[in-house]
């Protein structure tokens, strides 16, 4: 379903707000989990490889959750799930 329509009498586009709410929310929520997961893949690196001390780790990790409640949280208040947020990019496959 299109969130604007163009009015052919005065060349104007009429923006549904509940739909262009919804997907403006789902877009901003869909590059804050793409980064999330970034950020989480880089941190296992770095847990991974050594270079972080157990104080780090367990704050990166209490952040790292806190993060994904947040997210959780935010999904359900624009009622997305996390279908939702995995975007077709077409022959590339699923963004997430």
């Amino acid at each position: 379903m299109s969130s604007a329509k163009l009015d052919e009498k005065n060349s104007r586009i009429n923006l549904d707000t509940q739909n262009a709410e919804q997907g403006l929310s789902q877009l901003v929520l869909t590059v804050i989990e793409l980064l999330r997961q970034l950020v989480e893949r880089q941190a296992l690196r770095r847990v991974d490889g050594g270079t972080l001390t157990e104080e780090e780790i367990e704050k990166l990790g209490v952040a790292l959750m806190n993060l994904d409640i947040k997210m959780d949280e935010l999904k359900e208040i624009f009622e997305l799930n996390d279908e939702d947020l995995n975007i077709d990019l077409g022959p590339l496959g699923n963004l997430l």
